[in-house]
């Protein structure tokens, strides 16, 4: 996991945020272990930004991947942010509820990473599903 904690907090070096000033990277592991990783892109139209996760599956999907292991998390203010509704939802298109997504809340003083790891179903509990739509 702490391979895609560092992940996670390198790609927001590339975000773009200049109106909230609050990077935002995400790190999602396939399962054939390939790391995909995404960081926030505000828009002034802030409804046109683009979140961490989103860029991180949309990567993935791209490149023809559907199994998803785990996903981190990870703002610059190292404060737990867990993804957001819509990522929820998107998360939930493509992972089991099942999904591990740990939320980064920074190093403790002894140096290791501090984490909060919630399930996709307990952070989203009663999806929108494909069956729902039939």
């Amino acid at each position: 996991m702490d391979e895609l904690i560092e992940a996670a907090r390198d790609v927001q070096e590339q975000a773009h945020v200049p109106y909230s000033d609050y990077t935002v990277g995400a790190a999602l592991q396939t399962a054939d272990g390939s790391v995909y990783v995404g960081c926030n892109i505000e828009n002034a139209n802030y409804s046109n930004s683009l979140h961490a996760e989103e860029v991180a599956i949309a990567e993935a999907v791209k490149e023809g991947h559907r199994e998803f292991d785990a996903l981190v998390v990870s703002s610059g203010a190292r404060d737990g942010v867990t993804p957001c509704g819509m990522c929820r939802q998107t998360l939930a298109e493509f992972c089991e509820d099942d999904l591990p997504i740990v939320c980064d809340a920074g190093q403790g003083d002894d140096g290791s990473d501090e984490v909060t790891e919630y399930t996709l179903g307990e952070l989203l509990p009663d999806t929108i599903t494909e069956e729902m739509l039939e």
